[in-house]
């Protein structure tokens, strides 16, 4: 069943509007909204302080309102869980940033316990993240490389291990401070640039510098890590020169580690709704293994490499290695952004599930705090996790307090049980390294759907998957994000213009080429312009709107000299006729003048409905009122219609009103066509040729 609708209402100029239904005193408002701003910031009350503290610490916001029996199983059954995957994956990460595995332990215990204080996702397990711990890594091989002969129980190997840590912590310090200053700048929007697209590209192209990686260890070579462009490739290749140097007994613990750890994973993730917990089947695969180093003395008879001594206790707090500041300062600004994007990415993507909000810029308070702090006790950045925190939801996890739960468990192992891991060989690791970037090889099916959906958009991702593994990782995603900005410039340049016809019966008016059964009012076109006009496009404009109107600048010229022309005959017909007493009708007639030229494309009236101009800048403005002032010298009337506040008031004032009245200036394209229909019955021969 069809309903119609009857309004029935006067013309509404943008003045009139105004004069009608009032307009703010913009200007006195936004003072006014100032001074408001800067008082509230300024005053100083004890409740204005607890309401500034609980912004600040969430924690003192949401437990308070805990639901103790609706949610504590919850958060402890997904805390435990999640704290048993951090171990293993923990000490995996540690070899990806290319330390010792007791600091994957520390990174998996301190920024768990300062996300739950300040953070505001209440489903995001943080931690280790294979894609900075690699690019992590690049750094700290980069400023101390490792030499290939070294003996790992060296006095001068465990030297050098104190400066890698000691490079990786001041990444994590040096990343924390960005974000807290960024924080006090209030520029959380600043992910916004890291697309989605481009974050799946990245994380997927990642993955594979990430397995191309592992690959040494888990054949048992000893090879020199690549850093740099082609990087991925030069490992590659000095992998398969290798290859018959591989340690066999490493090669077969590696085999039999994917056989279990691939099917296994399968298992939880397509029966992860029957099963109240996922198979631990990583902290499984390093108990087993440990014990089997262990009883058959792989290490010494096989020369398989293994984990080695891990300290039991917290490590002393130290500072960083600060020397190295301006060394590593480029890359750990790309660390920053890919951690912090990733981890509001997560936040978001979880709190829409579940039906509450996210604050971006105390999730940079949350993290900056935790790589800050965390960066004394010798870890490396961190950041919110894909696996973890896919298992943390679906493990029924409910608020932050699942984080102290899994911090408990890492705690535990810190404390007694991490000696126990000595014999834990390398490749085990690699394994779970590898097998736990499985969701990131699987983006490749969301490839058909986003070709479907947006081709730009799969362009992005392509572009930024190949930037990635032919470069680097964070040159690739510097490509990627400059790419991605290009589209949007490209978009906003090569805006269309569409030519408006109207629904029959009706206040409505659409594309013509899309609709067809729109019609063009008779002796009026219009016009809409998709995009806003600004210094980048404002070419690209004329030359649109100059197609559509057929305005070349030939015709321009020619108007204006018949313009010209017919003035100056005018003047000399007046003369004649007061001189000799005679009228000649031949030149008293201007308008069977100008009809004597081609009129197949003239439009004597342009309407332009400017709903789709979002904003317009300075060289806009005046093209856009260059563009009016030459249609006015060849006989167009032009009206607009559908303009915003801000563009209209850029327009006026770059001087719009010296060639428009404010009576050609419309609340809506009904408005204009209605005003210019009831001008065309009181003046039939002046509306329809060019005056």
């Amino acid at each position: 069943m069809s309903a119609s609708v009857a309004v029935y209402r006067n013309i509404y100029t943008e003045d009139r509007f105004k004069q009608t239904y009032g307009a703010a005193d913009d200007g006195a408002g936004e003072r006014l909204r100032l001074r408001d701003r800067v008082a509230g910031r300024c005053r100083c009350s004890r409740r204005a302080w607890l309401h500034s503290l609980r912004d600040r610490m969430p924690i003192l916001d949401w437990m308070p309102r805990y639901r103790l029996r609706k949610w504590i199983l919850g958060d402890t059954v997904a805390g435990v869980t999640v704290g048993i995957l951090h171990i293993p994956q923990g000490m995996a990460f540690a070899l990806l940033t290319s330390v010792a595995p007791i600091f994957g332990l520390y990174t998996s215990f301190f920024p768990v316990l300062l996300y739950m204080l300040f953070g505001t996702g209440r489903h995001v397990s943080t931690g280790t993240f294979a894609v900075l711990s690699l690019m992590t890594g690049s750094v700290v091989e980069r400023v101390v490389p490792m030499p290939a002969e070294m003996n790992a129980s060296s006095p001068e190997a465990a030297e050098l291990e104190g400066q890698r840590i000691g490079v990786a912590s001041a990444v994590a310090l040096l990343s924390g401070i960005v974000m807290l200053c960024m924080f006090g700048l209030q520029l959380g929007f600043l992910s916004t640039y890291l697309s989605e697209p481009i974050v799946k590209a990245f994380t997927s192209a990642a993955a594979f510098h990430v397995t191309i990686s592992q690959l040494q260890s888990m054949l048992g070579l000893r090879l020199p890590r690549h850093t740099g462009a082609f990087s991925l490739f030069k490992t590659l290749a000095s992998v398969m020169e290798n290859l018959s140097h591989a340690n066999m007994a490493e090669l077969m613990i590696s085999s039999v580690c994917l056989a279990l750890l691939v099917p296994v994973k399968e298992v939880n993730t397509r029966y992860r709704r029957r099963l109240r917990t996922p198979i631990p089947v990583e902290i499984l695969t390093v108990i087993i293994a440990t014990g089997v180093t262990y009883a058959s003395s792989l290490d010494s008879c096989y020369d398989v490499a293994i984990v080695g001594h891990i300290p039991a206790g917290f490590p002393t707090p130290r500072l960083p290695a600060l020397s190295v500041v301006p060394d590593i300062a480029g890359d750990t600004v790309a660390i920053t952004f890919v951690g912090y994007a990733v981890s509001v990415s997560l936040a978001m993507i979880y709190a829409d599930k579940h039906g509450y909000s996210i604050h971006p810029n105390q999730e940079l308070l949350a993290h900056g705090i935790s790589n800050t702090v965390s960066s004394f006790f010798t870890c490396f950045p961190s950041s919110a996790t894909l696996a973890t925190t896919n298992i943390l939801e679906s493990a029924g996890g409910h608020t932050q307090l699942s984080g102290l739960f899994t911090s408990l468990v890492v705690l535990v192992v810190l404390l007694l049980i991490g000696p126990l891991f000595y014999f834990l060989p390398k490749a085990v690791l690699a394994c779970i390294n590898v097998t736990s970037l499985r969701q990131m090889f699987l983006q490749f099916q969301d490839l058909p759907d986003l070709w479907r959906i947006s081709r730009m958009d799969f362009m992005v991702w392509a572009v930024t998957w190949l930037s990635v593994v032919v470069l680097n990782v964070d040159l690739g995603l510097a490509i990627g994000v400059v790419f991605s900005m290009m589209t949007v410039v490209c978009r906003t340049q090569r805006a269309g213009c569409s030519v408006l016809g109207r629904a029959s019966n009706t206040e409505i008016y659409r594309p013509v080429e899309k609709h067809s059964k729109c019609y063009e009012v008779p002796g009026v076109k219009i016009l809409m312009y998709h995009g806003p006009i600004y210094y980048g496009n404002r070419g690209f404009f004329r030359e649109e709107m100059s197609r559509v109107l057929g305005l070349t600048p030939e015709k321009i010229c020619r108007r204006e000299k018949t313009r010209r022309a017919l003035q100056k005959r005018e003047r000399e017909s007046a003369v004649t006729t007061v001189e000799r007493g005679l009228a000649d009708t031949a030149l008293s007639s201007g308008h069977q003048f100008y009809k004597s030229e081609p009129s197949e494309s003239d439009v004597p009236i342009v309407v332009m409905d400017c709903s789709s101009v979002i904003f317009v800048d300075v060289a806009g403005a005046r093209l856009f009122i260059q563009m009016c002032t030459e249609c006015q010298k060849v006989g167009v009337h032009v009206y607009l219609a559908n303009c915003n506040e801000s563009v209209l008031k850029i327009l006026t004032s770059s001087g719009l009103m010296r060639c428009m009245k404010p009576q050609h200036i419309f609340v809506t394209v009904h408005d204009a066509v209605v005003f210019i229909q009831q001008q065309k019955e009181k003046l039939p021969e002046q509306t329809a040729v060019w005056v």
